[in-house]
């Protein structure tokens, strides 16, 4: 499942990870209204969908006022974005976040990801933030620090100050900072079960400070069932359609997909696994009306449930 930015930051916020001050809104008053009450020089405003390339399409863009934010806000919503991640039909636009731009000197990639070769979480880093981090493995795979975290100790810090120290140009201070906050984003990425999780770029603003300038995270439909909290970030929306669409059997067929997987994960929130076995097999009818077992010890026969007591 993914989250929106806004999502993202949010939860990375909670685990000490510093980001800029921003608001969430839906119209264009609200837009305006938000930029006024950050109180600021300078606003970015960017869409929230689920795929990157968003400021190359036109899905970011600064703002010197908050007329003048609510004029970019206006002219978004409702609009289709198309990028390199969406594909040629695009999605649709339909909450912005307006946050305060600060002035920035540096930008910096960092990332984990769950290897499922190795079992391990995999933290990324590179110098050249502000890329996506397949172009800068094809133009300069030497630029790429990797960190593998043993799981019976978790990530210890100097793992991190190595990745900081590689990263090259950092202050003392900075470095101090950047290991708090690869700690705090290895806590929240273990803490709710996230597949990947993603600050792009993180940025050295004028001040000597590190902030998370944007932030994306995946989790692991099989483990929502342990964190309630996520599913009320989940935007149905965002979801790529199956193959085939166009048609009403599809249309529906999806829908009913997302209300039963909904279901079954309350299921296992409210009575463990037993209670989500029995939902997927009930829905997929995967047995019968009539249930047969197999006793012990009567050659073979089976008997219909209530029939014989072992």
């Amino acid at each position: 499942m993914d989250i929106h930015e806004y999502q993202a930051k949010e939860l990375l916020a909670q685990h000490g990870v510093p980001i800029p001050r921003g608001k969430v809104v839906y119209t264009p008053a609200e837009a305006a209204q938000a930029a006024t009450e950050l109180g600021s020089e300078l606003w970015a405003v960017k869409a929230q969908i689920h795929a990157g390339g968003r400021g190359k399409a036109g899905g970011v863009r600064l703002c010197k006022t908050p007329h003048e934010v609510s004029k970019v806000a206006e002219a978004l919503l409702g609009t289709t974005l198309v990028t390199h991640q969406t594909g040629p039909e695009g999605k649709i636009v339909e909450r912005l976040y307006i946050e305060v731009a600060e002035p920035f000197e540096r930008e910096i990639y960092l990332g984990f990801v769950l290897d499922r070769k190795t079992q391990r979480i995999r933290i990324i880093a590179s110098a050249q933030g502000g890329m996506e981090i397949e172009d800068i493995v094809k133009t300069h795979p030497e630029a790429v620090l990797q960190v593998e975290v043993e799981p019976a100790v978790g990530l210890q810090s100097f793992q991190a100050r190595e990745l900081a120290f590689g990263l090259g140009g950092l202050t003392l201070k900075q470095v101090h900072q950047f290991v708090a906050l690869t700690l705090g984003c290895y806590r929240a990425f273990r803490d709710l079960d996230a597949s990947m999780a993603e600050i792009n770029p993180l940025v050295v603003t004028r001040e000597g400070r590190l902030v998370a300038l944007d932030g994306k995270m995946s989790f692991d439909d099989n483990a929502l069932f342990r964190h309630p909290e996520l599913h009320e970030m989940h935007d149905p929306a965002q979801e790529d359609p199956p193959r085939g669409t166009g048609t009403p059997a599809w249309t529906e067929l999806c829908g009913l997909e997302r209300r039963y997987r909904l279901y079954h994960q309350r299921c296992r929130v409210g009575h463990g696994h037993h209670g989500h076995d029995q939902v997927c097999r009930w829905r997929t009818r995967q047995f019968s009306r009539r249930r047969w077992r197999r006793i012990p010890g009567t050659c073979g026969r089976s008997f219909p449930p209530g029939s014989v007591r072992p």
